[in-house]
């Protein structure tokens, strides 16, 4: 519907995946695998829960009323009790033990644990295939001199691909982060009110393995091996600190490689790509903007202010639970997956056509050359006698005069300026020799190959699709 607001996550950005994970439908048939999952606990373990009623809500996991529970929710103002009454009426058999012994937050929180983990899971994939595309760019460019920059002043050289082994450090970093968050990924399980399981004390006759045993067979059938140690009613708002800090992470990473590309691109040395009917603006028909690497830092700009809120929750849960943290979390851990997977997918983009201007590279190159190389040549100057402290002061004032001279849009003439000079006894034909961009790198090949190394055993194996992105 086009007079109703549609965010531009869903409608531009994300991916079919992360929506689909996202989305009503999968979040309710979550739920009800749960309440599945904790009916066939309760009638292996002993409680009046048949197994042909665990069958029948095993059996309408997938047809949803949701007009039904809409109505149903706008009456009882209650939206877990409204899909208790749907699902009811979808397996009427099993109407009865639906939820039995169980609080709201047994299928919101531990839903919620589930589809952050397939989010992570996905994000995962996703930032492997931008590290691929990077590893293919570094190992290409790995010896191929560039004009490194600080303070975003001329400085001395790198290479193309150790830049890019930079950024790729980085995500390196964003995935360790990933897998961290994963392997420390534990479920709520059942527990109650406020926590204490006191309803299955009641229900199990005071049994404590019994309740274990149930959150044990409950966790197992989604595939987690622990659940939390001590919860109140909710699992630790911790996690969700955990999750966004983990993504905000990741869009830092982006942000920073989007930018150094925004830089260069206005230098003319590397673009982004440019398909052959893109408009680049409207009024200035001749533009090539930036504008992949620039949504990637706006996108990473929002996803990092999104994971404030996780804090802000987590610090404000007031002893076993309060529900000031529901309306926010489900806009902002949802839409932190959204944002993260539409920034992923622009990297994947930006850097699987990553191009680089190599005569442009190289003529930057050769205009800082003769500065950058001063340092070989006070060495060489001294090894035929010159006097290292007079030599030093000849080549900073040449320098001065040589830099006046392209502020003024002449070339540079700094070697001419000091053949010269007498003091230096260097002609400029000798100055040249020693002007090859390859011995000003110091091991920038080597280091790619060494962070290569790293990375290569993790993207064996990993999917590479190209994505479809939406400009």
């Amino acid at each position: 519907m086009k007079d109703r607001y549609e965010s531009p996550l869903s409608s531009r950005y994300a991916s079919e995946f992360m929506l689909n994970l996202f989305s009503a439908e999968k979040r309710i048939q979550t739920w009800r695998r749960l309440w599945t999952a904790l009916a066939r606990a309760e009638h292996k373990l002993g409680l009046p829960v048949t197994a042909d009623q665990a069958a029948e809500l095993e059996a309408h996991i997938t047809d949803i009323d949701f007009e039904l529970a809409a109505r149903r929710e706008k009456e009882v103002r209650h939206d877990v009790m409204a899909h208790v009454y749907t699902y009811g009426k979808a397996a009427p058999s099993a109407a009865g033990i639906i939820h039995l012994g169980a609080t709201s937050c047994y299928v919101t929180d531990n839903a919620d644990l589930i589809l952050y983990r397939e989010g992570l899971r996905y994000l995962r994939g996703e930032l492997l295939a931008v590290l691929a595309n990077l590893s293919r760019f570094a190992d290409r460019y790995k010896a191929t001199p560039t004009l490194g920059y600080t303070h975003y002043q001329p400085a001395q050289l790198v290479t193309v691909g150790k830049r890019a082994a930079l950024w790729m450090q980085d995500f390196l970093s964003d995935l360790e982060e990933l897998d961290f968050v994963l392997e420390n990924l534990k479920f709520l399980g059942c527990r109650g009110t406020t926590g204490t399981e006191a309803s299955f004390m009641d229900l199990f006759e005071g049994d404590g393995e019994k309740i274990d045993e149930m959150n044990r067979q409950i966790a197992g059938e989604f595939g987690f091996d622990q659940c939390f140690a001590v919860c109140g009613q909710t699992y630790p708002r911790k996690v969700d600190s955990r999750i966004l800090n983990c993504l905000s992470a990741i869009a830092q990473s982006a942000f920073r490689m989007a930018g150094d590309i925004r830089l260069l691109q206005h230098d003319r040395q590397v673009e982004e790509p440019f398909e052959k009917n893109q408009i680049g603006s409207s009024a200035m028909a001749y533009k090539r903007n930036p504008m992949r690497c620039e949504r990637i830092c706006s996108l990473s700009r929002y996803l990092m202010a999104d994971a404030m809120n996780a804090p802000m929750t987590a610090s404000a849960q007031w002893l076993e639970r309060t529900l000031d943290d529901s309306a926010n979390r489900r806009i902002s851990l949802p839409e932190g997956f959204l944002c993260a997977d539409a920034i992923l997918r622009l990297c994947q983009n930006v850097t699987d056509g990553l191009h680089v201007n190599e005569k442009v590279v190289d003529r930057a190159v050769r205009e800082y050359l003769p500065f950058i190389a001063t340092e070989n040549l006070l060495m060489e100057a001294v090894k035929r006698g010159g006097d290292r402290q007079e030599l030093h002061e000849v080549i900073r004032t040449c320098s001065m005069a040589a830099t006046a001279r392209m502020k003024e849009g002449e070339s540079c003439d700094l070697l001419r300026r000091l053949a010269q000079e007498p003091a230096f006894g260097m002609t400029e034909a000798e100055m040249e020799a020693v002007l090859d961009p390859a011995l000003y790198t110091g091991r920038c090949p080597e280091q790619v190959e060494a962070l290569l190394a790293q990375v290569r055993p993790l993207l064996a194996g990993a999917s590479q699709d190209k994505p479809e992105i939406s400009l």
